[in-house]
């Protein structure tokens, strides 16, 4: 018995060794794979977002195809009804913002007047003054110079600060060319960026359109790339994350929608009715951005303050910070984390790898990943290595990892 266990582990029967032409080829993919991710990772981020909507709005999908009598027909409503709410959207947003574009621009050379003002100052303060008439004339004649003196001595004194007041005025003009420059070339980099994005949403439009009506395939060849003993686990790892995926993706539109309805409110009274809806659309949007929704939301509501002008810019801020407190600790709390369980440092950790990996888009996957990672640890990591370890006896090992004392009743 001893020398069985002391015998080292073989093969099972039927099961070929691979040869080691096999390693090297996946080392030099594996290779390739890292040198070209930069080049790879839209695609990459494209395909995880087909497959994560695919999985949030099948349940839809397969509910309405008993009343549309097929997937197709069911897609295609689904599909409609978004570029519907996408393209009002954007068509109210243009009006709003058509106005304010041109409030900003007749009251753009009163701000470039008042930023003219100091720089003009400092030119003046800088510029040589006219040189003192001497108390008393001792002579009609000027003095004779003296030997070896140069007669162009008096005229000098006045040129140091002449030289001074000119490098000074073209350093403050370098430094404004530097910052237009600067500035030309953030929206240069800007609208890049932009492009690419429009370019991956469209494509993922489109990849979960045609996906949604006919998945089989899609998932099918996710079964024929892992080995057969283990199709059962990877059915229960998919399983468990098309259960997930409904659940954040109805939490998820339901803090879209309190956080747009509670901004249109308080809008409504700097803006009006319309504006004001323009700005609970766009919250409501961007609120699908973990943590940083309701900030980048204030953007467009600033913009059209700095149109009202006065005091309106400052108060619409408050009013944004105050709906950002009442997201992290009402919002969140009482509709994402109840339904999806997430702590919040794995989310945040999980958007700042997702957006350095991914761009920008990657926060859309940031919270979906969680989840993701943890169905993985769960499959393969603790059945294999914690298969007895439960979750109390965890949280036990925190508390004294901790200090913390345990309750008679736990």
């Amino acid at each position: 018995m001893n020398e069985e266990n002391a015998m080292p582990n073989r093969p099972e029967p039927g099961v070929k060794p691979r040869a080691i032409s096999f390693y090297v080829l996946l080392g030099a993919a594996l290779l390739v794979f890292i040198e070209t991710f930069s080049l790879l990772s839209p695609i990459l981020l494209s395909l995880l977002l087909i497959l994560l909507i695919t999985l949030a709005v099948n349940p839809l999908i397969s509910r309405m195809r008993a009343l549309t009598g097929g997937r197709k027909v069911a897609t295609v409503l689904v599909a409609t009804a978004f570029v519907l709410v996408m393209g009002l959207t954007g068509w109210a947003f243009l009006g709003p913002l058509k106005t304010t574009s041109a409030k900003i621009a007749a009251r753009l050379p009163n701000y470039l007047e008042r930023l003219q003002r100091p720089l003009m100052r400092r030119g003046s303060q800088a510029a040589p003054q006219p040189a003192k008439p001497p108390a008393k004339a001792t002579s009609e004649i000027p003095p004779a110079p003296a030997a070896g003196a140069s007669q162009e001595a008096a005229p000098q004194t006045a040129e140091p600060d002449a030289s001074k007041s000119t490098s000074l005025s073209g350093s403050m003009l370098s430094s404004l060319g530097q910052m237009f420059q600067g500035v030309a070339s953030g929206f240069k980099s800007l609208a890049l960026n932009a492009s690419q994005i429009m370019v991956v949403l469209i494509t993922v439009f489109f990849g979960v359109t045609f996906t949604l009506m006919n998945p089989r395939p899609i998932f099918g060849s996710i079964f024929a790339i892992v080995p057969e003993r283990h199709h059962e686990q990877t059915l229960t790892i998919l399983q468990r994350i098309g259960e997930f995926l409904p659940t954040w993706a109805l939490a998820t539109l339901l803090a879209m929608l309190t956080v747009g309805s509670l901004v249109f409110l308080l809008m409504w009274p700097f803006f009006g009715f319309l504006d004001a809806l323009v700005l609970g659309l766009i919250a409501g949007v961007f609120e699908a951005v973990p943590y940083l929704g309701p900030l980048l939301s204030a953007v467009p509501a600033l913009f059209f303050a700095l149109g009202v002008g006065g005091m309106s810019p400052i108060w619409v801020l408050l009013v944004y910070l105050g709906v950002q407190l009442l997201e992290n600790n009402v919002i969140s709390p009482l509709i994402m984390a109840r339904s999806m369980k997430l702590h919040p440092v794995a989310v945040i950790f999980s958007m700042l790898l997702c957006v350095e990996i991914f761009g920008v888009l990657g926060v859309l996957v940031a919270a979906p990943m969680v989840a993701i990672v943890e169905i993985l640890h769960d499959e393969l990591y603790r059945k294999s290595f914690l298969p007895s370890v439960t979750d109390a006896e965890l949280q036990a090992l925190a508390q004294r990892a901790l200090g913390e004392r345990q309750s008679p009743s736990k």
